[in-house]
Formats: structure tokens, sequence, C-alpha cells
């Protein structure tokens, strides 16, 4: 596409975005159980869209000309404080997603370290293998090393043993999650804390999918173990706003135990002619339109509304997770802690998920790719997660890795509550039309292939063989049933898989190669 020579009309302009985003996953009505997040008031997303329209031309770069934008960067930070277990030296920076306060608290604690022992030449990052991998592009940003924290295949949490003796002098930070992505479950924050502080090591702890939610469910009366800034040894959290917050997307808080800790993560500079720059996130502009919806939202809601915001999608959670282990051939991987689940194979077990591991860097096999479909409980819930889009339901696969079988990730709502009953129904038949066809297993040719492949000579010819071979279109069209694709990449050496996601999205946003055709073609 190009500049139109002449302007459009405005309402043929909106006519085709209305066209466009047809064809994307639905934002609303608890059917997408990944990326979108719904309250089920439409009040509120009237009120947000337009507190954002009110600020869309501000910009947020500086708050001296727009003290507004300091205003409501200082009540958000603050009623998250308040929730989440500051006190008085507690300072806080509004992001832009919950990518970039990881990143920022990696960057802080690296800071910190770098003051504090100037010979350390590339730090260490403690993360278990659950930890997002926003922490994995911190590390890869700012030159730090991953120590990959194995954890329990059955609870899926790190244990602090293991923590302890990966703690070393050059280690920077640890992380914890509360919950995991992944899983949705909560690892031992308070004794991994407590084992950071006694090497003086940073900790920072990942809320960004449960900040918003575990608070609500302990003052409900729910056993939630310790896990905010009121741990000792806890020196960052990260909470995502654009999650159970309910505000529209771009809005994520980074918490910091002292000011101290977030210069880190500040850029200044008065070394050039131009204006003093002074930058406490990435970003040199930052819109201001979604701080406006933040705030606007959780004034509109305030603490009892989202507590009722929370409560809701728990019960969502728990009516799901009872009917879930009513289903044969599925199971719950770990015990959900938050208002999000993962669903394995009820046959998965570690030597299903270890047996062919054929991946460096960790990325194990599905266990005949189905994580247990092999045997008679189980069932393959890649196959599912394809049955389950058939009947209009995004479930979010995530293939095997290690010693963890492939699972499927459900975020549950607000807006979730009254459609458990119909989700469960269409999981129970998706299970049935699953078991009537054949696991996702990838070709053993294809996969020894592949783990042949040297990087450093993959041409564009080879990676469109290897794309189509996989059933991808060379324009980064998907086929219909993706089973066979998340199956492939739970066997393939982890750095090729990299290698060939990279290039399928680069092929969605138009930066194919332009090969020579392929035989046939």
């Amino acid at each position: 596409m190009s500049l139109p020579a002449e302007g459009r009309a405005p309402s043929d302009v909106l006519a085709e975005l209305r066209d466009l985003c047809r064809g994307d996953v639905p934002t609303h009505g608890a059917s997408t159980m990944a990326y979108v997040y719904d309250s089920g008031l439409g009040w509120l997303d009237e009120l947000a869209a337009t507190a954002q329209a009110q600020y869309q031309w501000t910009n947020a770069l500086d708050p001296t000309a727009f003290p507004s934008v300091a205003a409501m960067e200082n009540d958000v930070v603050a009623a998250a404080c308040e929730l989440l277990g500051g006190d008085e030296r507690t300072v806080g920076t509004f992001t832009a997603g919950g990518t970039e306060s990881c990143l920022l608290a990696v960057l802080a604690a690296r800071e910190r370290l770098r003051a504090r022992r100037p010979d350390v030449v590339r730090p260490r990052l403690l993360l278990p293998v659950t930890g997002h991998a926003a922490f994995r592009k911190a590390a890869h940003l700012f030159g730090l090393s991953v120590v990959d924290l194995p954890v329990d295949p059955s609870t899926c949490r790190v244990d602090p043993s293991t923590v302890d003796g990966a703690l070393t002098d050059d280690t920077a930070l640890v992380v914890v999650s509360a919950p995991s992505y992944p899983h949705g479950v909560l690892d031992p924050v308070a004794e991994v804390a407590a084992l950071a502080a006694a090497r003086e090591v940073a900790c920072h702890v990942d809320a960004c999918i449960g900040g918003w939610v575990l608070p609500f469910l302990r003052e409900a009366g729910e056993a939630v173990p310790p896990f905010d800034l009121s741990v000792p040894g806890v020196s960052s959290l990260s909470v995502d706003l654009h999650k159970y917050g309910y505000t529209p997307k771009g809005a994520s808080i980074l918490l910091v135990a002292d000011a101290e800790l977030r210069r880190g993560h500040y850029f200044v500079t008065a070394g050039w002619p131009g204006y003093p720059v002074v930058n406490p996130t990435l970003a040199g502009t930052r819109p201001a339109a979604p701080l406006a919806a933040a705030w606007a939202t959780m004034q509109a809601l305030g603490h009892d509304g989202y507590r009722r915001l929370a409560l809701q999608a728990r019960a969502a959670t728990l009516e799901l997770t009872a009917g879930i282990r009513a289903i044969p051939g599925l199971r719950i991987l770990g015990e959900p802690a938050g208002a999000l689940l993962a669903i394995t194979s009820a046959g998965a077990n570690t030597a299903d998920a270890s047996a062919g591991a054929g991946g460096s860097g960790g990325s194990g096999s599905g266990g005949g790719s189905g994580g247990g479909s092999s045997g008679s409980a189980g069932v393959d819930v890649l196959v599912v997660a394809d049955e389950m889009r058939a009947r209009g339901w995004v479930l979010q696969p995530q293939p095997a890795h290690r010693d963890l079988p492939p699972t499927l990730h459900l975020t549950l709502t607000a807006a979730s509550a009254p459609r458990v009953p119909a989700l469960l129904s269409d999981l129970s038949d998706s299970v049935v039309a699953a078991r009537a066809q054949p696991p996702a297993v990838p070709d053993p040719q294809l996969v020894a292939a592949a783990g042949q492949v040297d990087l450093a000579t993959l041409t564009p010819e080879l990676v469109t063989e290897l794309l189509a071979l996989a059933g991808l279109g060379r324009d980064g069209t998907l086929p219909q049933r993706m089973a066979p694709v998340h199956a492939l990449l739970g066997v393939l050496p982890a750095s090729l898989a990299e290698r060939l996601l990279a290039e399928v999205i680069g092929r969605v946003y138009g930066g194919a190669p332009r090969p020579d055709p392929l035989p046939g073609e």
C-alpha cells in the first residue's frame, strides 16, 4: 500500500478499518483466552476511550510542560503501592507494558551491581524456566547471562534450594513470578527473596498478570502466600494495569523499593546542544493517552469495583478448573493461584515431555507431542486447541519445554463467568473430536534433518523449504490446523525454532526474501 494521491473520506477510512479488524480474534465476549482482558462493563470501555481521546495529543516526555501527566502517574503509582505492600520509600514508574516494566527492573538491578562490583563483566540473571520471556529479552539487550532454573514438573514452582545453589557474587537479579504466565502458579516468593537478600542480590517479583488480582483474593479470605513489596528482600515488582486492571493496552507499573534503585533505569543526559533529556523509561516521547485511560478506569472502579471483578474472575477459574478435572483425558498442571490456568493431557508426565528431546537450549519433545496422547488416559492438547478454535474459542498452545509437557493457556476474566458452562461443553466435545484424530507427531526425518542445520550457513532457500515442510506459506500464512506446527516447535533445537519464528513474523510484516521457486511452484 502507498499513500493515496488524494485524501479519502473519513467515513471510507473508518469503514475499511472495520473491515480490517473482522479477521482479528474477538477482544470482548471472553472467547479469546489470551492477549485481551474483558471486564464485561461496556460503560468502562466508553470511559477509557473518552479519556484516551482527551490526551491523544499530549506528550508525556516532559511532565514540566504537562503537569497533569505527573499528577496522574503519581496517583496510579500510589494506588499500586498501597495495594502491593509498598511503604514511604517505595517509588514507581508508569510504563508501556509488562515487558518494559521487566526490562527496567533488570536494567536497574544491573546498574546496582555495576556500582558495587565494577569488575563484573557479565552479570547473571537467575530465572526460573517459567519466568516470562521479557527477562530473556532484557538479558539480551543489557548484556546479562541468563541462568535457567528448573521448576518442579508437577507444581511448576522453582525450588528455593535451587536458587540458593545458583546465587553468586556476580548475580544481579533473581526473578520470581506471582503467578507465572505459562501455568498460573505462585513461586515461593518469601523464601527466594530471603535467600537473595542474604547475598545482597536484588529480587524482582513479576506480578504483571496477578498483581491486580491476588490482593483482592487475600482480602476475601483466600490463603494467598506473601508475594509483594511487604516481603523482606523484594526489591521491585511489576504489575500490568492492562490485564486485570482492565485498562486499555499500554499500561503497566514498575514499583521499586527505593529511589536509589529506580535511578538505575533512568537515562539522563545534558551532553548535547538540545534540551536536557531525562527518560524514566526506554522511550523518549511517551503517549499520555494510556495513562489517562488507566487513571480514569481506576478512579471509576475504585477498590470495591476491582475486588468485585477479581472475585468474578476467580470464581470463573475455580468453576472451570473443577469442570476440566471432570473431563477424561485432561488435567490441570500446577495449582492456579489467580485467574489463569494451564491444561495438559491426563497422560502427560516427565517421561512423556522429555522423550526424544532433541533441542539445544532446553526444548524437549512433547512425548508424541500430545503429552501422553499415546496412552489411553491422554489426549493431544495441541489438537484440542485446533478443535476449540473451530468452535470459536482461542486457547493459547504452549509447546513442550524440557520436562514440562505441552499445555493450553487459559486466561479468565470477569466477563468469563457466564460463559464457563459453554466453554466446558465445547472443551468436552473437542476432546472427543481430538481422540478421533492422530496426534500431531512431527516427521522424525524432518526433526533429524533440522537438528543438523547450521544456522551460520542457513540460506533463504532452505528457510523457505523448512517453513513449507512445517506447513507455513511464503507470506507467513498460517495453516488452519496449528497442532503440527506447535508440536514441531517442541522438538526443534531452540536456536533453529527461534530463527524460523523470526522468519515467519518477518514475512507477516512483508519482509520475506524472494528465493527461487520451489520445485512444482
